[in-house]
């Protein structure tokens, strides 16, 4: 029986690791393909267009202390001269690309 348990956890626990990395894949693609061009691929906004829109780097005290809830909404309503996602991308999108900006915080 306590095999049994075991075998169940590591497979929940494998299924788990397995849809983390899915929606940190997914959220690395999205992140390439609609925010890089400002944000830079590392998220320090260093780009010439993240430059000009003065572009805060996602490593700074202020966006690594942000609930995912306040990125998410920064990402759905725009916020400074950074225009809006929402209808551009869908809520699984906006989350998986959160989910990316946390692994790029960690570097």
């Amino acid at each position: 029986m306590k095999n049994r348990i075991r075998l169940v956890l590591i497979g929940i626990m494998a299924a788990s690791t397995a849809t983390t990395v899915l929606a940190q894949d997914a959220g690395a693609d999205t992140y390439k393909a609609k925010c890089s061009m400002c944000h830079g691929a590392d998220g320090s906004g260093s780009t010439p267009a993240g430059k000009s829109m003065k572009a805060i780097p996602f490593n700074s005290p202020d966006l690594v202390k942000a609930s995912d809830a306040d990125l998410i909404a920064a990402t759905k309503n725009g916020k400074g001269k950074m225009p809006a996602y929402s209808g551009k991308l869908t809520d699984p999108q906006i989350k998986d690309v959160v989910a990316y900006i946390r692994t790029l915080q960690k570097k």
